[in-house]
């Protein structure tokens, strides 16, 4: 790439950012609509849960359009439908219509990240790749955050949210598909097992499943806890803003010490971090707001770095070779145990009240502390010469329906897992 890097696909991160936009505002809007609705708590994890198993179809049937279709209109035609399924929010306000909605943008996201993120890497070198897809996960992380604050440019109770919400979808298609000069070529990984992903990193693959659930109930169910708490429209945004944004800080200084120690040992670090917050504030209920918030941004600084440092400890027993076929399969794996999350959460809260938020997370955040030290005590470490760079990956996807910037691979191998280990800090 003759050009930097940046000056040739501003275009593409442009549309990217808008469609975090959309995309972090609809997540929001649709657990804050449902409490104010009178959703039963556990409905609105089921229907919250939706989101996940249309990303999981997507991620397998968005490759086959490409191969049939190609990526320009594959991207147009979820994009739209990803814009009509915001509009049916607005349209039916009931559990079953947007449980189906949901499913829907699950699926079309899915679909539009392997599209844009395999333009992104071929337009990339091996020099420049780390680079540009660590600006890229910057602009999806601030779009996400800045999408929170869209909840008050107007009552959450109207069509106005989801109609914007609409409106950015259809914008971000502008600036991308301009862009679409040149598509990528695809590879097709080879199948992995995950019996054989998990006798070479036991403690990976579980991380990696434990964090899809976290990940989904913060991001899903954390406007749900902020209104039951007694938050109101500002309230909710300021705490799913400070969550959100508090992973930005993390993921490079967690990622730097990981790669100069032993992962088990940073992955059970942020795990008790995590722990002991969420049980503060579970313990010493209603907290003055500037603490509950800094407690609060410790929490998702920690536990939202887990997904990138399971990745990390899973590639670091792998061969390059087999790394783009094991990203598809945790990818796969992370979602599936997304889908549990919501749901899990959502029952709890309905049984115990909404302390069961921070409880749940504090539970499951402690038993892998337990695992970790367990493992860590049936194997010795990886060798400082084995271990590859980690890998800055965090679950946007989970959050609002994004794929975390080209470490991830949808079954077509259309981003590759392999070279994406150069996104090292």
């Amino acid at each position: 790439m003759p050009l930097n890097p940046i000056t040739t696909t501003w275009p593409l991160l442009l549309g990217m950012g808008i469609l975090m936009l959309g995309a972090g505002l609809q997540g929001t809007i649709l657990g804050l609509r449902a409490t104010l609705e009178g959703f039963p708590t556990p409905v609105t994890g089921l229907v919250m849960s939706c989101y996940y198993v249309g990303y999981l179809l997507g991620t397998l049937i968005a490759p086959r359009l490409l191969r049939r279709i190609g990526h320009v209109r594959v991207f147009a035609a979820l994009a739209a439908l990803a814009s009509v399924a915001s509009l049916v929010h607005a349209s039916w306000v009931h559990p079953l219509p947007w449980g189906a909605m949901r499913l829907i943008s699950g699926l079309c996201f899915a679909g539009i990240y392997v599209v844009a993120e395999s333009w992104l890497n071929h337009r990339a070198t091996r020099t420049n790749r780390g680079r540009l897809l660590a600006v890229y996960m910057l602009v999806l992380y601030v779009g996400l955050g800045a999408a929170q604050f869209l909840l008050l440019l107007s009552s959450p109770q109207t069509a106005a949210p989801f109609m914007l919400v609409s409106a950015l979808i259809s914008l971000a298609m502008v600036p991308i598909l301009a862009s679409a000069q040149q598509t990528p070529e695809r590879a097709v990984p080879h199948p992995v097992r995950y019996r054989d992903l998990y006798r070479n990193s036991p403690l990976g693959v579980v991380a990696v499943a434990v964090s899809g659930m976290i990940s989904s109930i913060i991001f899903a169910m954390g406007p749900v806890y902020a209104r039951l708490s007694g938050s109101g429209t500002p309230g909710v945004a300021v705490f799913m803003a400070v969550s959100i944004l508090a992973a930005v800080l993390t993921q490079y200084p967690v990622g730097r010490v990981s790669d100069r120690m032993d992962r088990r040992t940073v992955i059970a670090s942020v795990c008790t971090l995590a722990t002991l917050v969420a049980v503060s504030i579970v313990a010493f209920g209603p907290l003055p707001r500037p603490v509950f918030l800094v407690l609060a941004a410790l929490f998702s600084g920690s536990a939202l770095t887990l997904y990138s440092l399971a990745v990390s400890h899973v590639n670091d027993k792998l061969e390059p070779a087999q790394m783009v076929a094991a990203s598809s399969a945790l990818l796969q794996m992370n979602g599936t145990a997304a889908a549990v999350g919501p749901v899990l959460a959502g029952s709890l809260m309905a049984a115990f009240g909404p302390r069961a938020y921070f409880a749940t997370l504090a539970t499951l955040t402690g038993a892998l502390t337990v695992y970790d030290l367990w493992r860590k005590a049936k194997r010795s470490p990886v060798p400082r010469a084995q271990k590859g760079p980690f890998i800055n990956t965090q679950q946007i996807v989970n959050c609002a329906g994004l794929d975390p910037g080209g470490v991830q691979v949808a079954p077509s191998g259309s981003v590759k897992a392999a070279e994406a280990a150069q996104l090292s800090p």
